[in-house]
């Protein structure tokens, strides 16, 4: 039966590509990938696809890339292929109306929290930044709403003191990807329960801005910390030294042992000591070794490596 079903598969990034290759690995009928268009990367800016149209083109799909779904051309080509269900995973664009009442199966999304909590196009790395000690997949049903139409099932993953959303983002799409296995035969087969999502639970993950890459200082050592997992391995966290932007890459998790702020405490962003164990920083409680960092225009080093250079000192205060 599953031959028979005309599928449509959207997606952007690598947490996508197992869920891709699932459909294909067993026997599923893919007739079309839609993707992002390419973008520049890197210092040279040359043009890139995306992870999900480099691993159709090597299995022989089709790939559109529209710059807007919502342009009538573009769900033109969409109804083109005549899809009966329709699977996305980390697409980046939000499906219209006229493109979710196209497949007899409907639209599903392979979506990265525990829905109704972390609605958004940042899941992963807003959980990780709130200091969530879980997250999980939600196979759901597509509405026109933000990731707000009706369950399949859930799973759910541990977010380890240790985990960045590299490391999450990566065990999420396996999870996803299982998931979808499991629950795509039964939903064929009219057997799936749908679950309306409680809309009081409901909370929201929006796409990362700047300002979420910058360190306040004065923040728990435990919070600063997060924000620097849950940055990593993308834009990573930013602080200013002598006015220029120093990137942190990776810190210690901070021992619960750390000694409060107090009237004799250092200001909040005080370099305290430099070794080869890293920079140690005063924060608002605690403080934080960095053990990564990028200075600007340089490549990211070991902080043991930078603090061996002498140019930052104990008694400099960033921020």
């Amino acid at each position: 039966m599953s031959q028979d079903i005309r599928i449509i598969f959207m997606g952007t990034p690598e947490f996508a590509v197992p869920s891709l290759n699932m459909l294909l690995d067993n026997g599923y009928n893919v007739v079309g990938v839609i993707t992002q268009p390419d973008k520049p990367q890197g210092r040279k800016k040359i043009l890139t696809p995306t992870p999900v149209k480099e691993a159709a083109e090597k299995r022989g799909l089709p790939v559109l890339q529209p710059t807007r779904l919502r342009q009538p051309e573009a769900v033109a080509q969409v109804a083109e292929l005549h899809p009966d269900l329709i699977v996305t995973a980390a697409y980046g664009q939000i499906l219209p109306k006229s493109v979710l009442d196209l497949p007899r199966f409907g639209c599903l999304n392979v979506h990265g929290s525990l829905l109704p909590r972390y609605r958004g196009g940042a899941p992963i790395q807003r959980a990780i930044i709130n200091g969530e000690t879980v997250t999980g997949v939600t196979l759901m049903y597509m509405a026109e709403g933000l990731d707000t139409g009706d369950m399949i099932s859930r799973v759910e993953v541990a977010i380890e003191p240790e985990d960045t959303s590299g490391t999450i983002f990566e065990k999420l799409s396996v999870a996803g990807a299982r998931l979808l296995q499991d629950e795509l035969p039964k939903l064929l087969a009219g057997q799936s329960d749908r679950t309306p999502q409680n809309e009081d639970e409901a909370t929201y993950a929006p796409n990362l801005t700047r300002d979420d890459e910058r360190i306040t200082w004065s923040d728990h050592a435990q919070q600063i910390y997060n924000r620097i997992r849950g940055l990593v391995p993308f834009s990573g966290a930013f602080t200013l030294w002598e006015n220029n932007v120093f990137k942190i890459w990776a810190a210690e998790q901070p021992s619960i042992n750390n000694e409060a702020s107090g009237s004799n405490t250092p200001a909040p962003g005080t370099v305290l000591q430099l070794t080869a164990r890293g920079i140690e920083v005063q924060t608002g409680e605690g403080t934080l070794w960095l053990t990564q960092v990028q200075p600007a225009g340089k490549k990211v080093m070991e902080a043991g490596t930078f603090a061996r250079g002498g140019q930052m000192k104990p008694g400099m205060v960033l921020g």
